[in-house]
């Protein structure tokens, strides 16, 4: 039995070089192609949300206010992930945020990451588009109703499912 971790972020921006933070955290823990367990917290943090990044998740400020904040989500999030592999869709954006929002609190980030965009390219070179929703299209042949895309726990969810397919779990 192998132990993975499908990851998603939302953000209040692109850049955490710019001030972008994480607003959203989700993981799904897989234990051989399976979802077993979840873990997703909105996060109050100090920022604006840059108004482009609010019309795709639709996250506001106001939904933020009375979340938990970057330290006990994080630690949360830290203690469900382990030291297991880590999956997103365009993972080095994932990654880079969350290793980001980590080391502002002295942590870090050593889990391994496997990326289903670029697992995605590979496969079907010939495919329109691979965003995550087109990709899931493509090998599931539709969204699940559990999965809302553009929020964190959906899209964690998806990419776990893409992944599993992609892997012919």
């Amino acid at each position: 039995m192998k132990r993975m971790i499908s990851i998603d972020v939302e953000t209040s921006g692109i850049s955490p070089l710019r001030g972008s933070r994480v607003i959203e955290v989700a993981a799904v823990e897989i234990w051989n192609g399976q979802a077993v367990a979840e873990f997703a917290s909105l996060i109050d943090v100090a920022c604006c949300i840059h108004p482009a990044a609010e019309r795709v998740h639709c996250i506001s400020s106001e939904m933020l206010r009375g979340s938990p904040g970057p330290e006990e989500v994080w630690a949360s999030f830290l203690k469900f992930a382990g030291n297991s592999p880590l999956i997103a869709h365009n993972a080095a954006f994932d990654i880079g945020f969350i290793r980001h929002e980590l080391a502002l609190l002295g942590l870090s980030l050593t889990n391994r990451s496997i990326c289903t965009l670029k697992l995605a390219r590979r496969r079907f070179p010939r495919l329109g588009s691979h965003r995550l929703e087109a990709v899931a299209r493509h090998v599931l042949g539709g969204i699940p109703d559990d999965c809302s895309l553009h929020r964190a726990l959906g899209d964690a969810r998806l990419a776990g499912r893409v992944w599993v397919a992609l892997n012919g779990s």
